[in-house]
């Protein structure tokens, strides 16, 4: 049986539902899909796509999270992300489970994550970055349409999460976020707006 790619699968949603968006995914320097707004037209959202079609042969790899929760991203794809921050980021259908895994560009600065170079042989001997990712790191989906909702709703709380929030973002599998430092005290705020305007 044949599976419909990720790719045409965003598109002919994209198109069922009136979503206006630019096709990018034969464009070497910009991510696949450029969601626009709906009155203005201008961009909203970059959007990767990806898809994980068969198990990974761990011996190839380092030790990073069990196969069966692993992702392999490009690094190059990351830095197109980078390139287009903070409305960016990375949609993946897990084609071995039925689910689909949304990392914002946030999430990809901040998370977890191991990377290698791979050998490549084209004209001569070269080297590929790849980022090792853990699936259980992104949002969770179980269709599409809940997938694009929940890109919807962190576009709104992008101002709270990137300039309101004094704790770390995010809880990732991974990482233990530990306590540091003294209790900051009121004095403190004052003397720090003091010594730096």
């Amino acid at each position: 049986m044949t599976v419909e790619s990720f790719e045409h699968e965003v598109k002919s949603y994209f198109a069922d539902r009136g979503i206006n968006y630019l096709d990018n995914s034969s464009s070497y320097k910009e991510l696949d899909f450029t969601i626009l707004h709906k009155k203005t037209k201008e961009a909203a959202f970059h959007l990767e796509v990806k898809e994980k079609g068969q198990r990974y042969t761990e011996e190839n790899w380092p030790k990073f999270a069990p196969e069966i929760h692993m992702f392999i991203l490009d690094d190059l794809t990351i830095r197109k992300c980078l390139g287009r921050a903070p409305e960016s980021g990375i949609l993946i259908r897990d084609n071995l489970r039925s689910k689909y895994f949304f990392f914002s560009v946030i999430d990809l600065a901040l998370m977890p994550k191991k990377r290698v170079n791979r050998k490549i042989e084209k004209k001569q001997l070269g080297l590929k970055g790849k980022w090792l990712v853990d699936l259980r790191n992104g949002r969770e989906f179980q269709t599409l349409n809940d997938a694009i909702s929940y890109i919807r709703d962190f576009l709104k709380e992008l101002d709270e999460i990137l300039y309101s929030r004094l704790d770390c973002y995010g809880t990732y599998v991974g990482e233990n976020i530990m306590s540091g430092g003294v209790v900051r005290q009121p004095e403190h705020w004052t003397k720090d707006v003091r010594n730096t305007r």
